[in-house]
């Protein structure tokens, strides 16, 4: 194993990892020295995973900094049709493609994500791990990859919209939902189940928002 590109790489893993589970929030500065003392490397590592973020929008400029990039009202619009659709495509190719485990899987997920319906933090992040097997499950690699990047845009969003009152349970629902039609194999079914799942969490995250900004 190459010593020279695994630091390169856990140090990019690491900040990308610490700016999705909030850790460093939209506008937090990143500072090289402090980043190199915190993960306990060299500069030099750290200088070049803050390119790459910064290449995928994740890291702005300001002034000589970089900060952990946020979206504005139409960014975000932007980015959830672009989810909508590509999350739809993936839930209609699980139908047609996902194996009976991972349909268990998906399955099971939705059973298990019940206990945190009250800890949003953790079911933000359980329903990352399940948007996540839907992808897998449409085994399409190149549509795998651009929901990548679109999910790493999603945690320039300072709040999840699972912190909202009620959401979580009615989303879980809305999980049950999208397996049964993949279960079924009805494409068109969990096509729109999860166009509409994606489209009702962007209605509650512009009510969260509205509330914020009020």
């Amino acid at each position: 194993m190459s010593q020279k590109t695994t630091p390169q790489k856990d140090a990019y893993t690491m900040i990308l990892e610490a700016i999705d589970v909030g850790t460093f929030r939209p506008g937090d500065r990143l500072v090289e020295s402090d980043l190199a003392d915190r993960l306990g490397m060299s500069r030099t590592p750290i200088r070049e995973a803050l390119q790459r973020l910064e290449t995928q929008s994740l890291l702005s400029r300001d002034g000589r900094s970089l900060i952990v990039a946020s979206l504005d009202h139409n960014q975000m619009a932007e980015l959830y049709v672009v989810r909508t659709e590509l999350e739809g495509l993936a839930a209609r190719l699980a139908a047609r493609h996902a194996t009976a485990e991972e349909v268990r899987v998906l399955r099971d997920m939705v059973k298990e994500d019940h206990a945190l319906v009250d800890k949003p933090a953790a079911l933000s992040r359980a329903n990352r791990r399940f948007h996540k097997q839907i992808h897998l499950a449409s085994h399409n690699r190149f549509l795998v990859q651009q929901l990548d990047l679109v999910h790493r845009s999603m945690a320039l969003m300072a709040t999840t919209s699972l912190a909202a009152e009620g959401r979580g349970e009615k989303a879980l629902e809305e999980h049950d939902a999208i397996v049964r039609a993949i279960e079924a194999r009805d494409e068109a079914a969990a096509y729109a189940a999860l166009k509409s799942h994606i489209s009702v969490a962007f209605v509650t995250r512009l009510k969260l928002d509205s509330q914020n900004d009020s």
